[in-house]
């Protein structure tokens, strides 16, 4: 969704101070930055891809079968509807909304790639749902890159105010599955106090492309958030996931699944903030690595001083289907309180023997009970979704992946 409306005063400083933020700001280098150990991005030259914005439409990854879903409009629903818009003209229509939001999940002097991406934002929509109001269809964005060599730098901001509830669809494709590019997306999800949102958010880019991503959810007092994310595209990129609990009684339910072939890598960099008493987190990565491909998740449980009576839980599983596959699954905890419930577990292994000779031993070939123990391992984290659409078209997208990277 290209912006045709003239940018509010208070976009264009935000650009400018980004702008000349980003000229002090290096890219990390390979090893040398912390979280940066795993991903080389040595070879990337970011000048040379020039910004352009967003196509219409791509063949999606997740399908959803409802004629009543909310897509973007540049219409002004009114009062007491839920907005989903343009960034530029959202600024203009509600500027309460987005001046108080907008860059203070992520911040732009957090990163180059964050500020790069204030600075240069083509593609931008926000979504705002007003207090009290629930919206019973899902709402559904597709961020397309559609111009072969270029740089697409879109953001998403997800507001519900308290006691709103709703569920976004957001997907990240290619127009073209061989093009070069470059994707840098921004999403801050802002949960209002006894809001609930379920956020699915799933990347299918180009296996040539580059992409990084910054997204980061602040819940607010006994509200929800159901967090989805699946990552089958690009050649390699990272991606920082995280989720700041900051009012009592938040909780957050954030699951992520990725499959990796040839010479991909995908490095998911993920956080569980607890800044407030009796909240609770719950993750849980899988992941399928084949050909000669990496992967990498590194996940921080982080117990902020005062923030008792935590409960938390993080999990990385990493199934290993080629030879020369590689995999990194990092746990970590930075507890300063002292009543809390912290615990962890990642693991990183090849097809269990035993589990295919008790498959072959009731009459399946090696490469029918080699797809099904994969099949199983994603599938073991569908079984965290209740039946409905989301769990049928997150089961789907998962069969579709894994055909290719069992082929």
């Amino acid at each position: 969704m290209t912006q045709a409306v003239v940018e509010t005063q208070f976009l264009a400083d935000r650009r400018a101070a980004a702008a000349s933020a980003l000229a002090a700001l290096e890219l990390p280098s390979f090893r040398g930055v912390d979280g940066w150990e795993f991903t080389p991005i040595q070879g990337l030259e970011l000048d040379s891809f020039a910004p352009a914005p967003a196509g219409e439409s791509a063949a999606g990854l997740l399908e959803l079968d409802s004629a009543n879903a909310i897509r973007p409009s540049s219409d002004d629903p009114g009062p007491g509807a839920a907005v989903v818009m343009g960034l530029a003209a959202a600024a203009e229509c509600y500027p309460e909304v987005v001046e108080k939001h907008l860059g203070t999940v992520v911040k732009d002097a957090e990163s180059p790639f964050v500020a790069r991406n204030e600075a240069l934002w083509s593609d931008g929509l926000l979504i705002y749902i007003p207090k009290g109001v629930e919206v019973g269809a899902p709402i559904i964005v597709n961020t397309v890159h559609e111009v072969a060599g270029s740089a697409l730098h879109w953001r998403l901001l997800v507001v519900l105010e308290e006691g709103a509830k709703a569920e976004v669809w957001h997907q990240t494709l290619s127009a073209d599955a061989e093009a070069e590019g470059l994707v840098n997306g921004v999403v801050e999800l802002v949960v209002g106090a006894g809001a609930k949102l379920r956020f699915v958010d799933a990347q299918s880019l180009s296996e040539s492309s580059w992409v990084f991503g910054s997204q980061r959810a602040v819940v607010e007092r006994d509200a929800s958030l159901d967090w989805i994310t699946l990552g089958f595209g690009s050649a390699n990129g990272k991606i920082f996931l995280e989720t700041k609990l900051a009012g009592r009684g938040a909780d957050a339910r954030v699951t992520g699944a990725y499959a990796t072939r040839g010479r991909q890598h995908l490095d998911y960099d993920t956080l569980q903030e607890h800044a407030a008493p009796d909240t609770t987190s719950d993750l849980a990565f899988r992941g399928i690595i084949g050909g000669r491909s990496q992967a990498v998740w590194r996940g921080m449980i982080q117990v902020d001083e005062g923030a008792q009576r935590t409960d938390a839980f993080q999990e990385s599983r990493n199934l290993l289907i080629g030879r020369k596959a590689h995999a990194d699954a990092i746990p970590g905890l930075e507890i300063l309180a002292n009543d809390v419930r912290c615990t962890h577990a990642a693991a990183v292994a090849q097809v269990d023997p035993e589990q295919l000779f008790y498959l072959r031993s009731h009459g399946l070939d090696e490469a029918d009970a080699n797809r099904l123990v994969v099949e199983g391992f994603l599938h073991a984290l569908v079984e965290r979704f209740e039946e409905g659409p989301v769990r049928d078209a997150v089961a789907a997208a998962i069969d579709a992946r894994l055909q290719l990277s069992l082929a």
